[in-house]
This record gives structure tokens, sequence and C-alpha cells, in this order.
């Protein structure tokens, strides 16, 4: 039996990367307001201070992960002194750009009618900034209530605490497939793959379905159930379309 489906935030529901980018246009551009020594730093500078930094701190909060990336991008300028201000900076217009995919809604609609329908994240996108307040029965952030991050399994021992059932009944779906995929199968929760950039499945990842759109999961989640037909809803006859096509 299938009751509940829980969604990864960033880059499965939400489109993170445009967002990100123009926090971190935010911060150069008051960093060059601030010193003209900034005119030196380019926005690939700001975007590799990231990668620096995430290695010794990938089981850290990720705003932690953030502040110190932006840390190592202020001095760069001779800024540390305004990391508190830069910070608020990049993540009010962070937030302020973070949207969901056009394919989120519809979809998210459409399941409700038939499963409970959860978020739960690693990161800093919280539902109700991110355009989605109100969406789901239950919401688990990593670091909130002594839950850790994925792949950790008290990660989704804690989703399936929040959605009250067993992990057998939970189908968890997202694009990455280390967190999204392994993590929750060894878990004992299902697994969708969100790929929709077209890659390739590291060797050994076997998730119960890979889609490419949202609009492809309420048919795969029946056939996920073993129910043999489609419900009205989504049914298709000639010259008709799915209810989520978007």
């Amino acid at each position: 039996m299938l009751s509940t489906v829980v969604f990864d935030a960033d880059e499965t529901l939400l489109d993170l990367r445009p967002a990100v980018t123009g926090g971190l246009v935010a911060v150069l551009d008051e960093m060059r307001r601030l010193t003209p020594v900034a005119a030196e730093v380019s926005l690939a500078d700001l975007e590799s201070d990231w990668d620096a930094v995430f290695g010794d701190l990938a089981s850290a909060p990720v705003m932690e992960i953030r502040r110190a990336a932006l840390a190592r991008s202020l001095a760069r300028a001779g800024l540390g002194d305004h990391l508190d201000e830069l910070a608020e900076v990049f993540f009010a217009r962070r937030f302020a750009l973070t949207r969901p995919f056009s394919d989120v809604r519809p979809a998210l609609t459409a399941l409700r009618a038939r499963w409970r329908i959860g978020f739960a994240t690693n990161g800093n996108s919280r539902a109700e900034r991110c355009g989605l307040a109100g969406e789901f029965a239950f919401e688990v952030y990593a670091h909130e209530n002594g839950v850790p991050k994925k792949p950790a399994p008290e990660f989704y021992a804690a989703v399936c605490v929040a959605a009250g059932v067993p992990p057998s009944q939970v189908v968890h779906v997202g694009d990455n497939p280390a967190f999204d995929v392994v993590g929750a199968q060894r878990a004992g929760l299902r697994a969708v793959w969100l790929n929709r950039r077209g890659d390739s499945l590291p060797a050994g990842v076997l998730p119960d379905a890979t889609v490419s759109s949202l609009a492809e999961l309420p048919a795969v989640l029946v056939g996920l159930s073993g129910e043999a037909e489609l419900p009205p809803c989504y049914r298709r006859r000639s010259g008709e379309t799915s209810c989520v096509d978007v």
C-alpha cells in the first residue's frame, strides 16, 4: 500500500540555480559599491567559494556553509567585517527569486487528491518562503529537532514519523541519486528519481521509477501502488491529455 509521497526541495520542486546566482550577483554588486578592490572579484569567484568550503562542511547546516562561502568571498576584497550585512543581502535575494518549476503546482494538486504529500529537505528552502505555503501535509527540515541531513537513515525515519506511516508506504521523489534514491531505499522507502536534465545514473543505482517531469508522476505512482487502472483524472483516450499536463 502506498499512502504518502514526499518531495525533495531544491532542483526537484524549486528552480534553485537562478535564485542562488541572483543572490550572488546582489552580493557582488554590494561589494563593488563598498570598495573598488571588489572590481577584481568575479561572479565565478563567488561561485567557486561554495565548492572550496563545502567539502569540510558537508554535514553542517546549509546556511552555515553559505556563510562560510560568503566569508571567503568577502575576504577577497577585504570586506570580512561585512559578513552579516551581505549574508542578509544574499538570502533576501535568494528567497525572493526562488520559485517552483512550472510542473510543480499542477502535479501537487493532482496528487493531493489521492496521496498525502510531504516536503523534506537538507537545505534552506522553507516551503512558505519559496511559493509553496500550504501545499504539504507535513514538512521535514534537516538540523531541526535533531534531524541529520540526507542520506542519514534518521532523516527518512523522521519523514515517516511526520507522515505517521511505515517506510513501506512512502515514496521519496528527488533529483539526487545518492540522497534521494539510494538513501531513501536503504531506509525502506521507495524512490522515484526526477531526472530533469537527462543525466545518467551512477552504476548500481536503481530507482523504483524515473521521470523527467512531475507531470509523469501520478501515473508512475499508480503503478508503484500496484493498481491496475488509472483513476479517471489520469486516463487518456484518443485526443485527450492528462490533467497534469503543463
